[in-house]
This record gives structure tokens, sequence and C-alpha cells, in this order.
């Protein structure tokens, strides 16, 4: 379920991403010429430049983007220079492990149909469910890799069940070695697997049926397999991936994050059991097959981090590895000859990522959650064997770091979420070399709007420090009461309150306060904080929602009687749960694109964080949007895609049968031929006005 990631980065500020055309009750409201006003002076007051650095390969220049100029910096002669468009080349990243760069992947869900060897003279690609490969040296001869792929086999070869795309990022499914004599592929079963039968095209005159193999909790799983086709000798070798008690067939285990050493020697993956409480990183022989565990993680009380950092260094036998095992995320160099690890970090704060590591120094910077409260990142130094970490940056701020391949530099862009990020060149210490670039808000000040708030509150459970935000409109005035409407989203590891620059919601220039909150679900604040949520979805992020909305109820201009809440994927469940489940504090709620049952969405995801329907029975139950519907008492707006295969419509569908059959009244909103989307803001906002009134600042 990976809908949050563009949804956080702008609920606040427009809401959720529009569907269609404005509705147009908004737009006759007295007040819509000003919130349009306010909205684009929002919009045109936050425009910030990225510098973009690029790093010469020595360290020794820099070259950066600021008012729409690229300049060039030569640090040892201090010369600053503009120019036309970069010269130098960024480093060659790590290797994606299974995944695309971000912006480049294939249709959600799904992986690459084609890969290149290395050297360029072979082609291997998808085709009806099998493998072929193309000889491009001569003239595209075709030779089949597979051929037992087939529909009514449901056997694919190169490509993945499409919850390995969803819920694993797994956007490629074959695999050239770096030496270009093998290739690495899947194999997926899908027997046993259940369809899932959309309906797609509902517009036009014919509709057509889009079918899926989508694995419910406890139902069976698609069965990954991998193989290597080595191209001397047209042999194809079976990777003995299920060894061990654990990982056998009848136990079901996820295989993923496939990738080759860099000297083609090892192919090498990460797989998890079903309840995904144990996962192992795994190094295969591509000759003979055999499999061995290069470092094995496990958890008696909840998951795993089923997606750990791996970053190789240039040996490519060592390499970082993240774990959880202290409770919070720390750093490990582990080798693939299995020598014992070394300890790199042991912070009672989580690691964020690896930034760099310079191997003539012996050198790790790292990113960690430990500024003056752990949503601000900052930037470490330690040594490859643990000695020596030391904080670099301001932990007065959120730093955003680009450090120099020699190490002796960094670009540190900082900012909160009332200050715009501003860019400046550091030395190894930390110490300010040179500004770069720097952001006003001059704009957002001259129109009157106003900072948002970083709110502090406490969990449901009376124990845990969360923070929150909270945005009034320019009009503001502390003698009125004002309606609240509550952005959610609050799915595992996920946050609400953020410490990078925050813009002022233009929702509340329609008369509304806007909040967002955190809940023990929040990442970054370690392991033991999110395993509150454990099979215990709809409960503990719910009860700290309420929580957060009662701490604001001692404010005098806060209407604890006008409050609603909206979200999309797990913020529609969870908008509609809080309507349902806290009736005394919510009033209204728009949901979309909801899971209103967990039995009704995928295996992967679901299982990790609720374990098996038959072994969390209750959970499950407590779960359930549908277990609530008769304590409805507030106003509800349901919308959902027709074309939705991420969370399928049926889920709606189950809460609206649910709803009528206990005489209850809601709206409904469809988005036709829509996918994983979300309400209309504007008939969003016309739901809310309506139901919950607004103040005008006429």
């Amino acid at each position: 379920m990976r809908f949050h990631a563009a949804l956080r980065a702008s609920a606040l500020v427009m809401t959720v991403a529009s569907i269609a055309s404005a509705q147009d009750r908004l737009k006759a409201m007295p007040i819509y010429p000003h919130y349009l006003q306010m909205r684009t002076r929002i919009e045109s007051g936050t425009r910030f430049e990225s510098p973009d650095p690029i790093w010469s390969s020595d360290g020794s220049a820099l070259e950066y983007r600021t008012d729409g100029k690229w300049h060039h910096l030569d640090i040892a002669q201090n010369e600053n220079s503009e120019i036309a468009a970069p010269t130098l080349r960024a480093p060659a990243s790590q290797p994606a492990r299974g995944r695309a760069a971000r912006g480049r992947g294939p249709v959600r869900g799904r992986q690459f149909t084609s890969a290149v060897s290395p050297n360029g003279h072979f082609r291997a690609v998808y085709r009806d469910r099998n493998i072929v490969l193309i000889d491009v040296t001569n003239g595209d001869k075709e030779t089949p890799i597979t051929a037992d792929g087939s529909i009514a086999g449901r056997i694919k070869n190169g490509s993945a069940s499409w919850v390995y795309g969803e819920e694993l990022d797994q956007t490629t499914a074959m695999w050239w070695s770096p030496d270009s004599t093998m290739l690495a592929y899947y194999r997926f079963d899908e027997t046993g697997v259940p369809d899932y039968f959309l309906q797609l095209q509902q517009t036009t005159l014919h509709s057509r049926i889009d079918t899926e193999a989508y694995p419910l909790p406890g139902e069976t799983n698609p069965k990954a397999e991998l193989f290597v086709y080595h191209v001397s000798d047209h042999r194809t070798l079976k990777i003995d991936a299920r060894n061990g008690k654990e990982f056998s067939a009848g136990n079901g285990h996820y295989i993923y994050h496939v990738a080759w050493s860099a000297d083609s020697k090892s192919l090498t993956f990460l797989r998890a059991n079903r309840l995904q409480n144990h996962l192992e990183f795994v190094a295969a022989d591509p000759h003979s097959g055999k499999c061995q565990v290069v470092v094995s993680e496990q958890s008696a009380k909840s998951w795993v981090e089923t997606i750990p950092i791996i970053y190789f260094l240039k040996d490519g036998q060592r390499f970082i590895w993240s774990s959880q095992e202290t409770g919070f995320k720390n750093l490990k160099l582990c080798s693939l000859d299995k020598s014992e690890p070394i300890t790199l970090t042991a912070n009672a704060f989580d690691v964020e990522d690896v930034s760099t590591v310079t191997e003539k120094d012996s050198m790790l910077f790292y990113l960690a959650h430990d500024g003056d409260n752990p949503m601000k990142i900052q930037l470490h130094r330690v040594g490859l064997d643990g000695s020596n970490d030391t904080r670099l940056t301001d932990p007065a701020f959120h730093h955003t770091v680009s450090v120099a391949p020699d190490g002796n530099h960094f670009v540190d862009t900082i900012q909160t979420h009332d200050t715009p990020p501003a860019t400046r060149l550091c030395d190894a210490s930390g110490k300010i070399i040179r500004e770069l670039a720097k952001n006003s808000i001059d704009k957002l000040t001259e129109a009157g709007l106003r900072p948002v708030e970083l709110l502090k509150f406490k969990s449901a459970d009376g124990s845990t420090d969360l923070s929150g935000l909270l945005h009034k409109p320019s009009h503001f005035d502390p003698g009125r009461k004002y309606p609240l409407l509550v952005s959610i989203y609050a799915g595992p590891n996920t946050n609400a309150a953020r410490e990078t620059f925050v813009p002022p919601s233009a929702l509340t220039e329609l008369g509304f306060l806007v909040a967002a909150f955190d809940s023990r679900s929040a990442a970054g604040y370690g392991k033991n904080l999110t395993d509150a949520i454990y099979r215990n979805f709809g409960q503990t992020e719910i009860d700290d929602q309420a929580a957060g909305v009662k701490s604001l109820w001692d404010r005098r201009y806060v209407d604890r009687n006008r409050v609603g809440i909206f979200g999309t994927s797990y913020g529609g469940y969870a908008s509609a749960m809080c309507l349902l489940r806290y009736p005394e504090v919510f009033a209204a709620a728009s949901s979309s694109s909801p899971v209103t049952d967990f039995r009704d969405y995928d295996s992967i995801y679901t299982e990790r964080y609720m374990g098996l329907p038959m072994d969390n029975v209750e959970g499950y139950r407590k779960a359930s949007l549908l277990t609530y519907v008769s304590r409805l008492r507030g106003r509800l707006m349901l919308y959902y895609g027709t074309a939705d295969n991420n969370v399928h419509p049926n889920n709606t569908m189950q809460l609206v049968a649910a709803l009528q059959q206990a005489g209850k009244s809601f709206d409904l909103q469809v988005g036709p031929d829509r996918g994983h989307s979300g309400l209309n803001t504007d008939r969003m906002m016309e739901f809310f006005i309506a139901n919950l009134g607004a103040e005008s600042h006429n």
C-alpha cells in the first residue's frame, strides 16, 4: 500500500490529488475567489529551487543550481563561475537491487519487460509469459530461454506476481550478471492464487475485464523461484532458494531484491518467511545453485524490516547492513564471506540512510533521526571499525546532505517546518564554507499567511510524546470558533508531522483550521514505538488521532463539535475508522479508496502487520470498518475509483452494503475508470462546508 508517498507531500497544501474538474457549488460561494487567490499565492511563494549538487570524482569541484542558473565552484581556488549547463557527471549509484530508479519505473505493480546485457550484446525480452534472448550482434537472432509460461498454466517467467511489485518494490524480474555471461530471472507459479476480476472501461460502449492473481490474507500465495541461464552453453540452473525449514515450499516465503555481486560469482537476494518476522540475506552460487545465508534477522515481537539498507563497498564483498534488533535501526559492516559483522552504530535513535563511504579514510557518512526532535535528520561520520561516531550538523535543523566523494566537504540544505530551505557548502567538520542558495517566504508573509505551528501532545496511552501540525487561516481571529479538518494517513512507518518546510494549507482560507497528527505508527522513532500497532490495525493509530484532536480542545478557537477528517488509501480507512470509533470527537469524514476490511487486502502487506487471519481472528474483526457501522452518527463521504487494482472496489461496496443494512445515511462519489485515487478537493470541501459550516473572514 504505497499511495501515501505522494499524498503526504501535498495533503496539507491542496489536500489529496483531484481526479476531475472542480464541482460547481464551491465556486458559487462568496469566499471562493479569496481561496483561489490565496492558493495561488501559496504556490508561487513556495516554489523553492533544489540545488541538485553534482560533485567531481575527486571532490575538488562542485556544480549546483540557484536562481535558475548553474554554477561551477572550484573549492580549492574558491572560484565560482556561472555555466550554461552541468559539465560534471554524477557518480554511479549503488545497484538498485531489483528496483528501478525513482520516477523511472514501469506501471505500478509491474516489471520491466526487457533487460540489456552490460556489454550490449544481448537483450532479454519478456513475451507471452516467457523469456526470449535476442542476440543484437547476430542480426537479432532469437533463442527461447523458457517455454512453460502460459495463462492456462498460471506460470510467468521473467515477470512477477502483481503483489511483489506493489509491496516489495520489485520492478525488475530479469537480471544480467556484470560479465554478461548469465541471466537470472523469476519464475512465478500462481496456481491456487485467487483471481480478482476488475471491470475496466466502464465509460465506453464495451467494458473489459482485467484478471489479476491477487492473494488475500491466509490464502495461497504465488510461488517465486529463481533460475540462472548460462549464455555460453544455453544451460538453465535452478537456484535452491528454498533451502532450510523456515523457507520450505510448504511454509511459503518471499524472494526479492535480487542482484549480482560485482564479480559475478554470487547471485544475492532477500528472502522472508510468510509472517515476515524472519529475514535472510542470501548468496547463491550461479554454477551449482547452492545458497548460503549471509545475514539473518528475526523478531519475536512483530515484523522485521523487509527492505533493509544494503550498501556494498568497492571490494564487492563487504556491505553495510541495517538492523533493528536493538529496537532502533542501526548499521553493521558485514561480508559475503560470512565473517563476524562489525557494529558501526549502536544508537538509541534510528539511522535513516547511508550517505557515502570514503574508503581511503575508512569512513562512513550516514543520516539519522537525532536532531532536537526525531524529525530532524542529521549527518554523522563514523569509522568503518565503529569508532569516533560524530554528528556534523546543527540539531536545530533538518538536513538534506550530499557528501563529496573524498569526504572533505558536503552540501547541506537546512530547513524546519517553518524555516524555508537554505543550502551551503561545509567542510568535513561541519563548518560553513560558503552559502550556495537561500529561499524566502516573504511572499507568504506579505499575503498575511501564517506559519504552520508544530504541535506536541501525548499519545492515547498517556506515555508517548507525539507531534502534529496546525494550519490557521490568514484572517485568523482567536476570538472566533473554527471548525477543524484533520488530514490523515497513519499507516505503518509514515509521518504526518515533519521538519521540512510546510507551506500553509489553502484549505484554511475557506474558514477552517487544518491539522495533521502523528500516531505511534510514525517512522523515525524506533521499532519499539511502531510495534504498538502490530496485529492491531484500526486501534492504536486511531486512538492517537483522537488524542491529537483532544489536545486542542482547550484552545477556545477550536470548535470541538465541528471536526472533520479526510484521507486516501490507508488514510481513507483511518478517516472512516476515526468517525466510527470516536463519534464524540469527529463529526464528518471523507474517506477515499479505503480498505474497509483487511481480509480484502493483499497478503504481503496485511500479514506483515496483522499476521494470519486464522491466528488473529479478533484483531481482524476489530480492524474492520464493518464492525462499527452501527455506531455511525456523523456524516460520511465515501469515494472509490472503479478501476482501482490496488484497493479493489469491493472494499467500498461491502461497506456500502453494511451501512445500508444498518439504516445509515452517507454520501458516495465514484471515479469512473479511475484507479487508486482521491476525491476531488472542491467536492470534498463542499461536503465539509455543508456539514461543518465555516467562518467567513468578511
